[in-house]
């Protein structure tokens, strides 16, 4: 028979990859696409056309430092490494870190050009000394944003000057932050730098957030006529670390007050409990001539949750199973199904696996079992 058994949580949406959550109310933005999601759960907070396919302006140089990152950390490239200034590099108009042709400029400095200063003639040196040329390394950032399932997203140059097929979206921008964030620790904090200085010009780091909302760490402003105004941050409070992407803003005051009361919205309205710790037991299953009566059922993994706090009361959770389960049962044998629902929401399901094994009885210990059950009938439900 099929057996459910109901539990109640004061709980929150469990997100895998991007989920949305219940927003906490209607809520809007002036930005023309934006997506805020919890780096740790994937939960999508609050998004406005996410998917819709836009120009992401200098918000392309994360891809570009992702790049150079990646070849730190396997050690085909250091910090001190010094890269020569193309004649191209040098021309690059728009935002720039002030190199001089024909001089070599050492990778750390590069990169802080590129994320503090957004220096467009930064990157097509970084770009020509990792792949030979800037169209080259192009191809090469298309290809990593479509491993990372960046679907929307074609990179044509290393900076994002104005192309028509040099094209994203703020859910594929989301993905590339979540990315640098977790991936690479251990450089992530050039994006809190908020001054550089470099051929005696002191340049102050573009992120209005770094400046005006706590906790801010983090990543890249980015603007063309095309676009407009766009960014994308992060913020960690107390363990609890937020995503914002926005783009199509109006003017560098409206991203900076839309960015901020995004990412306050986020973390005001929302919060993340841990439900269940790897290993810990959900609940019971029955079981049919078995050495025990019952079997523990845990998750594969820890479950973390998401959702609005006005959201909570409704939460539902279920564990459904046909039982009792017959002996034997081997550790780790998928059991039932933990289904969690709540208003507006997608349902939410994981397997749970016998935590032990359960020998079945002997030979003699089944008859009797068995003369038992002609005699009295099947165990009752839970």
């Amino acid at each position: 028979m099929s057996l459910v058994r109901f539990f109640s949580f004061t709980m929150v949406l469990l997100a895998l990859g991007f989920v949305l959550a219940q927003p906490a109310r209607a809520y809007e933005t002036a930005a023309t696409q934006a997506i805020l999601i919890d780096a740790d759960t994937g939960a999508v907070l609050f998004e406005k056309n996410a998917d819709e396919v836009t120009f992401p302006s200098s918000m392309t140089k994360l891809m570009t430092i992702y790049l150079v990152f990646a070849h730190l950390a396997d050690g085909s490239l250091s910090l001190d490494d010094e890269l020569p200034v193309s004649e191209k590099a040098w021309r690059m108009q728009g935002s720039k870190m002030f190199v001089e042709v024909g001089n070599s400029v050492r990778v750390e400095d590069l990169i802080r050009g590129v994320v503090v200063q957004s220096g467009n003639d930064a990157t097509v040196v970084l770009a020509e000394g990792l792949a030979g040329s800037e169209e080259a390394f192009a191809v090469e950032m298309t290809e990593m944003a479509h491993e990372m399932g960046m679907s929307n997203t074609e990179f044509r140059n290393a900076s994002g000057w104005p192309d028509p097929e040099h094209v994203t979206t703020a859910h594929d921008l989301a993905i590339l932050a979540q990315r640098t964030i977790q991936d690479f620790p251990q450089y992530y904090h050039y994006y809190a730098e908020e001054v550089f200085v470099w051929n005696d010009i002191e340049q102050h780091n573009r992120n209005p957030l770094l400046y005006n909302t706590p906790g801010t760490d983090g990543l890249k402003t980015g603007h063309t006529e095309a676009a407009g105004y766009g960014l994308v941050a992060s913020a960690e409070r107390d363990g609890r670390r937020l995503i914002l992407v926005i783009n199509g803003t109006t003017s560098t005051q409206e991203r900076a007050s839309e960015g901020q009361r995004l990412m306050e919205y986020g973390f005001r309205e929302f919060e993340t409990y841990d439900l269940f710790a790897q290993g810990e037991v959900v609940s019971d299953a029955d079981v049919w001539l078995g050495q025990a009566d019952t079997v523990p059922l845990v998750l594969e993994g820890p479950l973390a949750l998401t959702m609005s706090r006005s959201a909570r009361q409704d939460m539902e959770v279920k564990v459904i199973y046909e039982g009792p389960v017959p002996a034997p049962v081997a550790a780790g044998q998928p059991i039932a199904q933990l289904v969690i629902t709540a208003p507006d929401m997608p349902t939410v399901e994981r397997p749970l696996l016998a935590g032990q094994a359960v020998p079945e009885l002997s030979m003699l210990s089944r008859l009797w079992a068995a003369i038992g059950y002609l005699v009295f009938g099947p165990p009752a439900a839970p």
